[in-house]
């Protein structure tokens, strides 16, 4: 990254301006900057043209922004309401998050505004392979709904088990594949509003679970590693992903889940500690034998 923007500077193709003075580079992301003093802190995060600016002291915001407009043509939407699509309801009790308009825009450009609603995300132990059905006629379709519905895997935790099955087919996508995919408009359709809640009164501790079933990929006998981390009472991170390697046991497998939840944790405590909130308590770590 940093040798892109060197010849982007070279070339002239633009001019890199630094941010105010105390602001430091968080290095668990970094397009996230902090400036911490003994009485405040400001929190700056960067995506493409989009900034959010949040803090506890509204006078180093609008220092900073203020700043920020003597540099730069900005434009001021107020408080967070909508941030890459994600909607942000805020309240005394906490942070709500949630897709609502971008699940119905899925929808609607689906045509399944309509349809009949699905209990479940995924037919009960359904098999998708690479060779049964028929392949579509235009895979772009199904490729272009599967990569919005893992975008919208930001705030709807229960989806994420049947996009990882789902991706796996972006290559040679057939008719079962797609079908399987409306399932899943359907079941978004019967639960649009469901989001993420983040309660003011919930503590920081965090808790993991993490689970990694044996070659369970029909075609390659790949496993698949999924891990669910909470802070407080509040889903924090979580994943599902089919192995790149095929492992020779179950032990050896479940060691191997418990390796890459443990990668996702250090990562986490370096960015806690970036947004001023330290966790030098040892992490439980939950898994099955």
């Amino acid at each position: 990254m940093f040798a892109e923007i060197r010849a982007l500077e070279d070339n002239s193709s633009w001019t890199l301006e630094l941010l105010s003075p105390g602001f430091h580079q968080s290095l668990a992301d970094y397009f996230l900057f902090t400036m911490v003093t003994p009485t405040s802190i400001t929190l700056v995060l960067f995506y493409v043209d989009d900034i959010l600016v949040a803090g506890n002291d509204i006078s180093q915001i609008e220092v900073f922004k203020s700043v920020l407009s003597t540099h730069f043509k900005t434009k001021d939407l107020g408080s967070l309401e909508y941030f890459l699509g994600l909607k942000v309801a805020l309240s005394s009790k906490g942070i709500f998050l949630n897709q609502r308009k971008y699940a119905l825009d899925i929808l609607f450009d689906s045509g399944q505004l309509g349809s009949w609603t699905s209990h479940f995300p995924m037919e009960q132990h359904l098999k998708l392979t690479n060779h049964d059905g028929d392949l579509l006629p235009d895979p772009c379709v199904y490729r272009r709904l599967v990569r919005r519905l893992i975008y919208l895997t930001i705030t709807c935790i229960d989806i994420v088990y049947t996009m990882n099955i789902l991706s796996q087919f972006m290559h040679a996508s057939r008719v079962p594949h797609m079908t399987a995919a409306t399932r899943v408009l359907r079941y978004i359709k019967g639960s649009p509003r469901y989001g993420i809640f983040f309660s003011s009164s919930s503590g920081v501790n965090i808790t993991t679970y993490t689970d990694s079933d044996w070659a369970s990929c029909p075609a390659t006998r790949r496993s698949t590693t999924r891990y669910f981390i909470q802070l407080g009472t509040s889903p924090l991170s979580w994943c599902t992903k089919k192995k790149t390697t095929v492992t020779r046991s179950s032990a050896e497998v479940e060691y191997c889940a418990m390796a890459v939840t443990t990668y996702e944790l250090i990562w986490l405590k370096q960015l806690l500690t970036n947004l001023g909130i330290p966790y030098p308590e040892p992490i439980t770590l939950h898994c099955d034998n």
